[in-house]
Order: structure tokens, then sequence, then C-alpha cells
């Protein structure tokens, strides 16, 4: 990818103008709000798209995969119901944004990539814009990170055709997990919480339409 590390007076008014289309859609936390004023979402996409970084759409990124629309960055991140600290996973790193906004919530934050080349990207992004307590892994986030578990929060980035045993299991009594969950065209998007070491509680936030989590509990690899 061609970066060119340039924020300028328009890309920062349309952040504003962004998040307010974002809080006319129902985003309330504005811990959250802020973080999407601040990232630079045209940083995490191809140059030939900057002009329209920051309209509510997703975009294909490279490796056939996408940068979810702000509005589903939004609203995981807003039921994840985050607190400075918080050891969070992330499964589908991704251009990183999502990262990034999770990441100025003040969170501890691992992040695992299928493909390597998003991994690399991923890294480098977040260091170029000095963040510092994130972990990222290159492999299969169906398994999640059992040497680095429990987690307080995990959000999944890519839709599921069942909810993963590994990454329940590595979810903290009393924690939370956002996991799309359904066809490879449309999910469901479900709030876990882990109530005991064998009860959960389920909540359902309706459709959205993902990339799907591909790995050992997730979908076959195509490629």
């Amino acid at each position: 990818m061609n970066w060119q590390f340039k924020d300028t007076y328009k890309n920062k008014g349309q952040r504003l103008q962004l998040v307010s289309l974002l809080r006319s859609k129902g985003i309330s936390d504005v811990r959250v709000l802020k973080a999407i004023e601040s990232i630079p979402r045209h940083f995490f996409i191809d140059n030939a798209f900057e002009a329209f970084a920051y309209q509510d759409k997703a975009f294909a990124i490279s490796e056939g995969q996408t940068i979810s629309q702000p509005f589903t960055v939004a609203k995981q991140t807003e039921l994840l119901e985050l607190k400075k600290g918080d050891k969070v996973l992330e499964i589908g790193t991704g251009s990183g944004y999502q990262s990034a906004v999770l990441l100025n919530l003040e969170v501890e934050l691992y992040s695992i990539e299928f493909r390597q080349k998003l991994h690399e990207n991923a890294k480098f992004l977040l260091s170029k814009l000095g963040y510092k307590n994130f972990h990222l892994t290159c492999g299969d986030g169906s398994l999640g990170l059992s040497q680095q578990a429990p987690f307080d929060k995990i959000i999944v980035t890519a839709g599921a055709p069942t909810t993963p045993k590994s990454l329940l299991e590595q979810l903290k009594i009393g924690g939370k997990m956002l996991i799309p969950v359904g066809d490879n065209r449309t999910q469901n998007m479900y709030r876990i919480t882990r109530i005991s070491e064998d009860q959960i509680e389920k909540e359902n936030f309706g459709n959205y339409s993902f990339v799907p989590l591909v790995g050992e509990q997730g979908w076959k690899d195509k490629k």
C-alpha cells in the first residue's frame, strides 16, 4: 500500500461530519465518538479511495478483505462496554482501523490476523501512528490465543458459522464477546456474556455482513 501520512483540516472536518452522522444513527458512547473523530481513517485505505474515506461505507482492502463501515466499528466497540485497562482480544486485525479505535479507549490489545500481508501492514501502521499497548499475531483467529487468556473482552470482526468453542473458553467469567454468526453472506451480531464456567447470556443486535472467519473453527480458506 502506498501510504501518504497527511492529515488535513479537510480530513478533520470530514471526521466531525462522520461523528455527527454516527450520533444520529444511535451511537452515544462519547469515548467511541472521540476515537472516530481522532483517527485518520484515510490512512487505512488505498489512496485511490481517500476522497471517500469518511463516508459511512465499507471499502475493499488487499487480500480480498474489507475495512468495515464506521457505524459497524463504532457499534461493536460501544457494545463491548470497554473499561480502561481491559485485556481485549480482537479476531481479524484487517486494516488495523478497528484496532486503532480500541487502542484509543486505552485497552491492552491482542489481535490476530489470518493473512500475513494484512498483519504486517497493520503492525507498521499502528506503530507509525504511535500506538504502544498492542500485540499482533498472524495465525488462526478462530482458535484465539490460549497462552494469553483469559480476556475481559473479545471482538470478532469476521462472520463465523458458529461461535468458536476456543473463544468462549478464553473469555473471563463476566467478560463479553461480540461476534457475528451466520452464513457467509449475512450474520446476526451477538453479544455473549460469560456468566459462569458453563453458562452464557446471549443478546442479538441484528443483521450485519462481514467477510468469513477463516480457520479451524470457522470457514475453510478458499485460497
